[in-house]
């Protein structure tokens, strides 16, 4: 294993106060602001004109998940509050999308809050105002994973799991915002694309765009495709240790489409724009499971956290490696695959999908500063500390970042 060069999380800290972390969402989607770092300094507009910066004719890639509503409060009859939090399905399927449409009873894997008041016993909630008709019930079912596993089940035979999570749970807002989530979070604390139940938190970069955002770059001729990374709670785990070779990155479920691959074969060196880091580490994922399939026709979907820095990678150019994963569709019949991935992007990596990024600001000694330091190089210190210097808004519901890669020139 060649790990990157020694690094040390302290090299990724900034002072960030609570003050600077917006609590809420700026009234209209597209008034951010946006930060700008391009080779030729750092520089500041609003996110509405984003169109203006990005080259024409490139290709925009969006991660299409939809937040679920994975936040369950019930109350127990001594007055006890439990709130358990969904993580992933396990039973009947651990593939998410299925998982959604499975009928009573399912069981996820969660997280427990006041779990020492509830160790026995079912747990039941209402699922209509009155108190009447339908209930949700809860069992604790032992415990995986360093969680807690926990069977659901509700009276109406005919309803899918999504169906009563949407009328049972609430916005599972990031643990750094301080409040209850409100009314206004169903909507605000989802992209306006969001098509595929899955996340327990927002790919947050995807909420400053709205209709007339895509209009305007749809205007400059550039194209839109998806992917789907179905974002974990694992995404605000800290870095606990200072030397991020001892890191253990979460595992994410990504799927793949046919017409994704195909628009990145066609591009034809039009530079590639990934919306938010979750489709950065899809993307490259995409490029290894290429580079898997070359030496391993039949293998999955599956990308180790440190799978690219291995000595024994081959060294594929992009379309070698997408061509390989259209094959395996083509001899299996499919139009999309699924699979998980848990590679850490950290400076030292080589980019081979993305060219453009655009992000919010990440917090301090997170594995997603990592990636954007991977991707900016040094400058995004710089980027950071001009940030901080404009009063921008920090995290889910703060303003957005613009990177071309510090290898590109675009």
């Amino acid at each position: 294993m060649v790990y990157p060069e020694h690094i040390s999380m302290d090299d990724y800290r900034y002072e960030l106060s609570q003050e600077r972390i917006a609590e809420y969402p700026v009234e209209e989607r597209d008034h951010s602001k946006l930060l700008l770092m391009k080779h030729d300094g750092i520089s500041e507009d609003s996110f509405y004109n984003i169109h203006h910066h990005l080259p024409e004719g490139s290709l925009m890639v969006f991660n299409n998940t939809r937040v679920i509503r994975a936040r369950l409060v019930f109350q127990k009859e001594t007055g006890a509050r439990i709130e358990v939090f969904c993580l992933e399905p396990v039973l009947p399927t651990h593939e998410i999308n299925s998982a959604f449409e499975s009928p009573s009873p399912v069981s996820w894997k969660c997280l427990i809050g006041n779990a020492k008041k509830w160790k026995l016993g079912r747990l039941s909630m209402p699922l209509s105002p009155d108190g009447q008709g339908n209930h949700l019930y809860a069992e604790r079912a032992g415990e995986v994973d360093g969680a807690f596993l926990v069977k659901f089940s509700w009276e109406s035979p005919g309803s899918s799991f999504a169906e009563i999570i949407e009328a049972a749970g609430k916005v599972p807002l990031p643990p750094y915002i301080e409040r209850e989530a409100d009314d206004e979070d169903v909507n605000r604390y989802q992209t306006i694309y969001a098509a595929h139940n899955g996340s327990v938190a927002a790919p947050t970069a995807g909420l400053h765009f709205t209709k007339g955002v895509m209009q305007k770059l749809a205007a400059r001729t550039i194209d839109f495709a998806n992917v789907i990374l179905h974002v974990s709670a694992g995404t605000f785990k800290p870095v606990s240790h200072k030397d991020i070779r001892n890191h253990e990155m979460h595992a994410e479920q990504i799927i793949i489409s046919r017409e994704l691959l195909q628009a990145l074969l066609h591009k034809k060196g039009r530079p590639v724009i990934a919306v938010g880091t979750t489709s950065v580490r899809t993307l490259e994922s995409l490029y290894w499971y290429g580079v898997i399939l070359e030496t391993d026709p039949t293998a999955e979907l599956s990308i180790g956290q440190w799978l690219p820095y291995r000595e024994n990678m081959r060294d594929l150019s992009t379309t070698e490696a997408l061509n390989n994963v259209l094959n395996y569709m083509d001899r299996n019949g499919v139009n999309e695959i699924s699979g998980v991935t848990r590679v850490i992007i950290v400076p030292g990596y080589r980019f081979r999908i993305v060219d453009i990024l655009i992000t919010n600001f990440h917090m301090p000694k997170s594995t997603l500063l990592l990636l954007v330091a991977a991707f900016a190089g040094d400058g995004w210190k710089d980027a950071y500390h001009f940030a901080l210097e404009k009063e921008f808004r920090f995290l889910s519901y703060g303003d957005s970042c613009l990177f071309f890669r510090k290898d590109q020139n675009l």
